[in-house]
């Protein structure tokens, strides 16, 4: 099954900066070849359910490999079955309403 997920990672007890590991998050979805998109409060990924799961606890084991001692993830998922739909097919629908 085809998935879209919006993703924000925070990993907690590091400081108030936490862009390393972000960064780290990021490098796991291209590592995976999912297709992702970083936005100023989490990350867009499209992909097969369970490869874009696969990445998701890849991200937390990265992470706290990097030291974080705690992670609170937030994930919003969607699916069809009617169609497929990407992440880019999501925008233009809106895009186009707008113009």
């Amino acid at each position: 099954m085809k998935v879209i997920v919006d993703l924000c990672v925070v990993p907690m007890g590091v400081g108030v900066s936490v862009g390393k590991y972000v960064a780290e998050c990021q490098k796991v979805l291209q590592e995976a070849g999912l297709k992702h998109q970083l936005h100023a409060y989490g990350t867009n990924i499209e992909g097969d359910w369970d490869e874009v799961f696969a990445a998701i606890k890849l991200c937390h084991e990265r992470v706290h490999a990097f030291g974080a001692p705690r992670i609170t993830t937030s994930i919003k998922v969607g699916t069809r079955t009617d169609r497929e739909q990407s992440m880019q097919d999501k925008i233009d629908s809106v895009v186009e309403k707008t113009t």
